[in-house]
């Protein structure tokens, strides 16, 4: 049996190396494509001679000319202080990529899967937010480049499906968590974490009662192959954990599990940070037979033993 070839495009970030990782331990003739503005070699270190496993260095702004079957387009910086550092490069990674390779997909014949997100939701209005919740964004905030990067990324991928019949999937990923999460990249549990472990006081914007829900990465990995092999569905479909947490309480338990003897410290909440994040899975559940299995406490033991490793290196 022929196994799908696949292309990863962020393939060494977070997400995509984790990806990769299931993709080619499935069999599949991975290349993974990334330019390396906030993935790492190091992420996808241990592939690297594996004879079914590609390394291109590539930016997504430029068209690119390979063959696939199936292509998951996971680039884009996920973070606020990686995608506001440089605004502008923000949008064009993810309009101008989504462009290049729905292109691809055009071209190939292939499958296409958009890693979305749930900032299209904005600060939600609704809650837990379901996908017929067209969102509440601000277009002109400093948020903006990548919650309208995204919409607008959504916008082509459905297009293309309407004017061009290209196979898409979209998927609107919820707040991630695990091993090899930048230890710099300003989210709230690499945040935490990395702040627990040096003894600096743990920094909690606004006074902590605002709540996200958390999914393991190897959960949300999982979401998306099994949105990518199914026939029933384009999307937009949520994957994420629905179990939600005050960023006081998630404050909290890091300190717990990490022995810390770190203090809290309030600073005001940034311009257009949502108050509530939780998704509504229940599609996810019908068409996908998904759900999230890791316990939030085993997730984060997971998460601080990978970035204790890198404090003690």
């Amino acid at each position: 049996m022929n196994m799908p070839s696949v292309l990863v495009t962020g393939g060494a970030g977070f997400l995509g190396s984790h990806l990769c990782d299931r993709l080619v331990g499935a069999g599949h003739d991975v290349m993974c494509v990334d330019n390396f503005h906030t993935g790492s070699k190091q992420n996808i270190a241990h592939l690297i001679g594996r004879v079914n496993f590609e390394l291109i260095r590539h930016d997504v702004w430029l068209p690119l000319y390979v063959e696939a079957d199936r292509v998951f387009n996971m680039a884009c910086p996920a973070s606020p202080v990686h995608y506001q550092s440089d605004p502008v490069s923000t949008v064009k990674t993810a309009v101008l990529g989504a462009i290049n390779m729905l292109g691809l997909a055009k071209r190939c014949n292939a499958r296409i899967l958009q890693a979305s997100t749930s900032e299209v939701y904005g600060d939600a209005q609704v809650h837990p937010q379901q996908e017929s919740y067209w969102g509440n964004v601000n277009p002109t905030g400093p948020r903006a480049c990548y919650d309208e990067g995204k919409r607008c990324a959504e916008t082509l991928f459905f297009d293309y499906h309407r004017q061009h019949q290209v196979d898409i999937r979209v998927v609107r990923i919820f707040n991630t968590y695990g091993p090899r999460m930048r230890p710099d990249d300003g989210r709230v549990v690499s945040n935490f974490i990395m702040q627990a472990l040096r003894g600096e006081p743990i920094t909690l914007y606004g006074d902590g009662s605002q709540t996200r829900s958390f999914c393991y990465v190897d959960d949300l990995v999982e979401g998306l192959l099994r949105m990518m092999n199914q026939d029933e569905l384009v999307g937009p479909i949520n994957v994420g954990n629905p179990a939600e947490i005050t960023i006081r309480e998630l404050a909290e338990r890091v300190l717990r599990l990490t022995g810390s003897k770190s203090r809290i410290e309030y600073r005001p909440l940034p311009a257009d940070d949502p108050v509530q994040r939780r998704p509504d899975i229940a599609r996810a559940r019908q068409h996908l037979d998904w759900h999230p299995g890791v316990e939030l406490e085993d997730g984060l033991k997971e998460t601080i033993s990978y970035f204790r490793h890198l404090v003690n290196q």
